[in-house]
């Protein structure tokens, strides 16, 4: 009995220390400011935005039995510039190992032929690498003037990455446009 009462001694002990050093380091302003920011955050978390269509407006992705993912005359490459990531090691949406996608993109809104709607593609450019000798494609569909810059798509991208090294393009769909 008397190992228990020690075990439990001990414990108190240990539990006094911890909460004590916790107080003395953070006052109730600190823990007001914590608790506020969780509650607000918690009220915040139903406006993000998810997919309410759980993945089928993107069945048709890459379905396409006329399309081929490696011409240009793909759909979703409507406004792309540059090379293409699935000849070069990545595929239409992943960057190729050892490359980075951007951290900036550029949107077009393309027609995938398939569903008759439009969609909203983000095409990153792969940063890290050298350029890759894949197909490059130049479909500048809805482009617009350099000072749009959401919308144009005749820079190097990579210049907000560490690595200012341009290699190839992935073209992301975002999600349907709005009609």
């Amino acid at each position: 009995m008397a190992m228990i009462d020690t075990i439990f001694e001990w414990l108190d002990r240990g539990a006094e220390k911890s909460s004590r050093r916790i107080a003395q380091g953070t006052g109730r302003r600190s823990f007001l400011t914590k608790a506020g920011a969780a509650m607000l955050g918690g009220s915040l978390l139903p406006m993000l935005p998810f997919d309410r269509n759980f993945g089928q407006a993107f069945a048709q992705e890459g379905a396409s039995p006329d399309g081929d993912q490696t011409s240009c005359d793909y759909w979703r490459y409507c406004a792309l510039d540059g090379n293409l990531c699935n000849e070069c090691g990545g595929t239409l949406n992943q960057c190729p190992p050892g490359s980075e996608a951007s951290k900036v993109s550029w949107v077009g809104t393309c027609r995938n032929p398939n569903d008759e709607k439009d969609y909203l593609v983000s095409y990153n450019d792969c940063c890290g690498k050298a350029t890759c000798a894949g197909s490059f494609c130049f479909t500048s569909e809805g482009e617009r003037p350099g000072y749009r810059m959401g919308l144009y798509n005749d820079i190097n991208w990579c210049m907000a990455n560490d690595s200012k090294g341009y290699h190839c393009t992935v073209a992301v769909l975002v999600g349907l446009a709005d009609a």
